[in-house]
C-alpha cells in the first residue's frame, strides 16, 4: 500500500499570537547546567481554564494508581542524508516507507549553518547520489498540490544501512548544534526488526527518565506502548499530518479498556499516541487491537474517543497538533494554558517545556 494525503484540518487562528524565538528551546535541558538531567523542564498543568506552573519530575503527583499512559515506543532514525544533484549539495530527510518500497523523502539544500533551507520539489525523475553507491530517483509528489515530500525510488542499497552509515538526525535552525542520536531518542523507544522508526522523535516522551518511569510505576501508574512511525514535518509551512504507520498490540488494547472500565484515566503521551489509539478504536469506541496505516486527523469535530487527557509539547499558533489539543480539552484550555506560557516563559520545540492536559473536573478529585 502506497498513503494517500489526510484531510487537512481547517488552519487554527491564535488570539495569543506569534511565538517570540527565544522561547525556542535551543539545546537539550541536559546540556543547560551541571548535574541536570532530561527531566529538568517545566510542566504546565491546564485543568480546563485553570493553570498550575509545576516540574516535570511532579508528574507522579499529579498522577494516580490506576491511571494509564500511553507511549510510543518508535526510535528515531537518522533521518538526514547528504547528497548531490548534479554538482549542486542536497540534503534528503527520508521520511516514510511505502508498501511498495518507496521511500516519502524532502530534498533540501544545505544553509551552511549545519541546517537546511526549503528547495522547490522535484521534477519527477530528478536524481540524487546519496553515499556508499545509492541512487535514489523522484517518481512522483506525495499528494498533488504540494511538491515537499516526494515518493522516490531507491536503488544500489538498503536505506536502513543509509542511514545507519551516513545518516544524522534532522536538525532545524532553531537548535544551536548538532546532536548525537542519543538526543533525539526517548526512553521508551525500541528497536524494529525491519529498521523502520520515526523520521523526527516523538518528543512529548522526551523528559522521562528511568527513575522518573520506576517512581511511576511503583505509585501504580501503568503504561501502554504502542508505535506510531513519524514522517517529517515541515520546517517552513505548518501541515496537517500526512498518513503514518501505526500498530496498537493486543495487550495495550486490554490495558486501556480495562483502565476505561475501572476508575483510571488513559492518558496519551504525545499526539502521535493520540493518532495511534484513536485510530485502533471502532465506531463504537471500543480500542481493539490493529495495525497499518492511518490518515486519521483527529480535530474538534472529530474529537475524541478514547484519550481522557495529553501530555505534550508546546506548539506553534500554526501547528495543526493544536487542532487536536482543543478535541482534547477544548479551545478555552489551550488559549488560556498558551497565553500563560507565554508569560511566564516557557520553551518550546522537542527541547522545550511540557503540558500536561487534563479535565476540568479532575481539578476537585
Amino acid at each position: 500500500m502506497t498513503p494517500a494525503t489526510g484531510v487537512s484540518p481547517r488552519e487554527p487562528v491564535r488570539a495569543w499570537g506569534r511565538v517570540p524565538e527565544e522561547l525556542s528551546a535551543r539545546i537539550p535541558a541536559e546540556q543547560r547546567g551541571p548535574g541536570r538531567g532530561r527531566d529538568d523542564v517545566r510542566l504546565l498543568v491546564s485543568w480546563g481554564t485553570e493553570v498550575a506552573h509545576r516540574g516535570f519530575r511532579e508528574l507522579p503527583e499529579l498522577l494516580r494508581a490506576g491511571d494509564l499512559l500511553v507511549v510510543n515506543t518508535s526510535t528515531t532514525l537518522a533521518a538526514a542524508v547528504d547528497g548531490w544533484i548534479g554538482h549542486a549539495r542536497v540534503v534528503v530527510h527520508f521520511s516514510t516507507r511505502g508498501d511498495d518500497g518507496r521511500w516519502a523523502v524532502e530534498v533540501r539544500d544545505p544553509d551552511g549553518k549545519g541546517t537546511t533551507r526549503a528547495r522547490a520539489g522535484g521534477p519527477a525523475g530528478a536524481r540524487v547520489r546519496l553515499p556508499g553507491g545509492v541512487r535514489l530517483v523522484l517518481v512522483e509528489a506525495l499528494s498533488a498540490g504540494s511538491g515537499r515530500l516526494w515518493w522516490a525510488r531507491v536503488s544500489g542499497g538498503e536505506v536502513p544501512v543509509l542511514l545507519r552509515e551516513h545518516g544524522r538526525p534532522i536538525r532545524y535552525a532553531y537548535t544551536e548544534r548538532d546532536q548525537p542520536l542519543s538526543v533525539y531518542r526517548t526512553v521508551f523507544a525500541l528497536p524494529s526488526a525491519d529498521g523502520a522508526g520515526s523520521a523526527e522523535m516523538p518528543s512529548a516522551a522526551r523528559p522521562f527518565t528511568a527513575g522518573l518511569v520506576t517512581e511511576l510505576v511503583s505509585r501504580g501508574v501503568r503504561f501502554a506502548p504502542v508505535v506510531l512511525h513519524t514522517g517529517v514535518a515541515s520546517a517552513e509551512a505548518q501541515e496537517p499530518p500526512y498518513p503514518e504507520r501505526f500498530a496498537v498490540p493486543e495487550a495495550s488494547a486490554r490495558l486501556i479498556e480495562a483502565t476505561r472500565a475501572g476508575q483510571g484515566r488513559v492518558i496519551a503521551v504525545g499526539t502521535t499516541a493520540v493518532r495511534a489509539v484513536e485510530s485502533a478504536a471502532g465506531a463504537d469506541g471500543v480500542v481493539r487491537a490493529r495495525a497499518g496505516w492511518t490518515d486519521l486527523v483527529v480535530t474538534p469535530g472529530r474529537g475524541v474517543r478514547v484519550v481522557d487527557g495529553l501530555l505534550t509539547g508546546l506548539h506553534e499558533p500554526e501547528a495543526s497538533h493544536l487542532l487536536m489539543l482543543e478535541a482534547v480539552a477544548g479551545r478555552a484550555a489551550i488559549d488560556r494554558g498558551y497565553e500563560e506560557a507565554l508569560r511566564r516563559r516557557y520553551l518550546w520545540h522537542e527541547f522545550g517545556d511540557a503540558h500536561l492536559l487534563l479535565s476540568a473536573e479532575e481539578r476537585s478529585r
